[in-house]
C-alpha cells in the first residue's frame, strides 16, 4: 500500500510593532528582564480593556496582501478560552470567523524534487491576528517550580494557515523559508525561528493512493499535530519521523489516534502531550471589548504598494544579471546581498557597455560576456567573499569592501590580471582593510605582471632542471606542457601570465 503525507503548517510570526497588541507596554521580546514589560492589560488585570494595535493590523494586512489573500472589508476580534499557566486572562484574543486575510497562495520551487513537484502551488487557508501568550520557564532540580514570565503576553502576532498541499517534509521546510523571505521583506516581522520569532505546528496524516497518487479512501485519516517546532531542521526532521512512525503503524493494521505531540530534540523524535482539540473545545465567542475593524481604508493603502517579493526579486536577478537560480537564490535569502549584488552588477555592466561597438554580433558578444561576469561574480559573492565573512562572523551591513570596489576586483579577474589563488589573497585583504584591489594589488606584488626578462630567467631554469619532462614532450606528449606552466606559476607565486609562461616555454623548445 503506497502512503501519501498530507501536511498543513499554521506559523505564528511575531509583529515587528514598537509596543503590544493591546497595550502601550514595549513589545521587547525576550531582552528585558523578566516581568518588567507589563501592565494591567497584558497580565490580565480585572478590569482593564484592550486598544488595538494599529500598526499591528496595517502589517498583517500586509502579510496578507503579500501571500495573495482577499482582505475582507470587516474583520472581528473573539475570545478562544483556555486555562493555563502562561494566559493571565483565561482566554487569548485572537480572530476565528472573520480573519483578515483570507484565500492565498504562494508558489515555491523546491530544490531536488522532480516534476511536476519541483515547482508547487500552496494554499493559504487564512491569516489572522492575535496576542501571544505569557512564557513559562520550568525549574529542574528539587525546585519543581513553573515561573512566568509576562513580557512576551501580549505581543502581536499573525497566524498563517496553509491548505494541506504539502507533501514532503522538504516541501514544508521550502515553504517556511520562502514565508520568512516575504515577512523579511515587507517589514512585518524578523521571523527568526531560533529567537523564537517564528514558530511552527505541523498537521500531518497519511492518505492510502494508488500508483498515480490518486486517494483509496473517502475519508481522512486521523491527523498529528506537532507543536512549538522552532527550526526549519526540526520541522523537517519532526515529519520525517511522524511519516515513519505513522507508516509503521499502518503496516501493523494500526490506526493512528488524532493527537498533539511535542518533538524532542535531542533523542530526534515526537511524543504525545494530549488528544487533539477541535475548535468547539475553545468556546470561541467575539471579544466584547473591541469592535469589528473596517478593513478596506488600510487594504486600499497597501494594495500595489508592496516592494519587490522575493520571488520577483530572484527572477529579475536572473534575467537582468543573468545570475544562476543557485546564486539568485542565496543573494534574495540573505539580508542585504541581493541590493550588494545589484550595485556590483551595476558598475560592470556600464563597463561592459563602454566596450560595446553597437553592432548585432557585438550584442551576442555582449551577452556572452554578461554571462561570463555574472558567472564569476556569482562564484565570488556567494562562496568566496561569503565564506571570508563567515570566518570574520561578519554580516554584509559590516563590509569594508564598497560594491564599486568589489566590481573592479571582478574585472582585475575577468581580464586575467591575477590569478585565481592571488585573487583569494587580494579579497582577504579588500576584507580586512576595505582598500581599492589594485592598490592593494601592486602594494602586495599580486598582479601577473612579471617583467618578460624575469619570466624568461625562470622558464629557462625550470626547463634545464627537468630533462626528463622536455623529452616527453618532445615524444608527442604536448599536455605535459601544463605541468610546465602549473610549475612556473608555482614558483613565481602567481605573479607570471600563464598564457605568456606557455609561450615562452614553446619559444624555447621550438614548439
Amino acid at each position: 500500500m503506497k502512503l501519501l503525507p498530507i501536511i498543513g503548517l499554521e506559523v505564528h510570526a511575531q509583529l515587528k510593532t514598537e509596543s503590544k497588541m493591546f497595550c502601550s507596554c514595549p513589545n521587547v521580546g525576550d531582552s528585558a528582564q523578566p516581568n518588567t514589560a507589563v501592565c494591567p492589560v497584558c497580565t490580565g488585570q480585572p478590569g482593564a480593556l484592550p486598544a488595538l494595535n494599529e500598526k499591528a493590523l496595517e502589517l498583517g494586512v500586509k502579510v496578507g496582501l503579500a501571500l495573495n489573500c482577499a482582505i475582507p472589508d470587516k474583520a472581528v476580534f473573539d475570545r478562544k478560552n483556555y486555562f493555563y499557566p502562561d494566559l493571565p486572562k483565561g482566554y487569548q484574543i485572537s480572530q476565528f470567523h472573520f480573519p483578515i486575510a483570507l484565500n492565498g497562495r504562494i508558489e515555491i520551487d523546491v530544490p531536488g524534487q522532480k516534476p511536476p513537484r519541483d515547482r508547487i502551488t500552496i494554499g493559504i487557508t487564512r491569516a489572522h491576528l492575535e496576542e501571544d501568550a505569557a512564557k513559562n520557564f520550568h525549574a529542574g532540580g528539587d525546585e519543581h517550580a513553573t515561573y512566568v514570565d509576562f513580557n512576551r503576553s501580549s505581543t502581536p502576532l499573525i497566524e498563517i494557515v496553509t491548505e494541506p498541499d504539502i507533501r514532503s517534509a522538504l516541501e514544508a521546510k521550502t515553504y517556511l523559508q520562502e514565508l520568512r523571505a516575504i515577512l523579511r521583506t515587507i517589514g512585518a516581522s524578523d521571523a527568526d525561528m531560533e529567537k523564537g520569532q517564528m514558530r511552527c505546528d505541523a498537521n500531518i496524516s497519511l492518505m492510502a493512493v494508488d500508483d498515480a497518487n490518486m486517494p483509496l479512501q473517502n475519508a481522512l485519516n486521523p491527523k498529528i499535530e506537532v507543536k512549538n517546532l522552532n527550526s526549519f531542521r526540526a520541522v523537517e526532521r519532526a515529519l520525517e519521523y511522524e511519516i515513519k512512525r505513522q507508516t509503521e503503524l499502518y503496516e501493523s493494521n494500526l490506526l493512528p489516534i488524532g493527537s498533539t505531540r511535542g518533538w524532542d530534540e535531542n533523542k530526534g523524535e515526537t511524543f504525545e502531550q494530549r488528544t487533539k482539540e477541535t475548535s468547539a473545545d475553545y468556546r470561541y465567542f467575539p471579544e466584547p471589548d473591541l469592535p469589528p475593524q473596517d478593513m478596506v481604508t488600510v487594504r486600499e493603502k497597501w494594495e500595489g504598494r508592496l516592494p519587490e517579493l522575493p520571488a520577483a526579486k530572484r527572477l529579475r536577478l536572473q534575467e537582468e544579471f543573468w545570475f544562476t537560480p543557485a546564486d539568485a537564490a542565496f543573494l534574495v535569502a540573505n539580508d542585504g546581498w541581493a541590493d550588494y549584488a545589484e550595485h556590483v552588477m551595476g558598475e560592470l555592466g556600464g563597463w561592459l557597455e563602454s566596450t560595446d561597438d553597437s553592432n548585432a554580433s557585438a550584442g551576442e558578444l555582449m551577452n556572452e560576456n554578461k554571462k561570463k561576469i555574472a558567472k564569476l561574480a556569482g562564484g565570488w559573492l556567494t562562496s568566496k567573499l561569503a565564506g571570508s565573512m563567515a570566518e570574520r562572523n561578519i554580516q554584509i551591513s559590516d563590509l569594508k569592501i564598497e560594491a564599486e570596489d568589489f566590481a573592479e576586483f571582478l574585472k582585475i579577474l575577468y581580464q586575467g590580471e591575477i590569478n585565481s589563488s592571488n585573487g583569494q589573497k587580494l579579497l582577504q585583504l579588500m576584507v580586512d582593510t576595505g582598500n581599492d584591489p589594485s592598490h592593494i594589488m601592486e602594494e602586495h606584488n599580486l598582479g601577473q605582471n612579471m617583467p618578460e626578462g624575469e619570466l624568461k630567467s625562470i622558464v629557462e631554469l625550470i626547463v634545464k632542471e627537468n630533462p626528463d619532462k622536455v623529452e616527453q614532450i618532445k615524444a608527442g606528449k604536448v599536455a605535459v606542457l601544463k605541468w610546465f606552466v602549473g610549475t612556473i606559476m608555482k614558483a613565481t607565486e602567481g605573479r607570471a601570465n600563464p598564457t605568456k609562461a606557455e609561450e615562452e616555454v614553446r619559444r624555447m623548445l621550438s614548439l
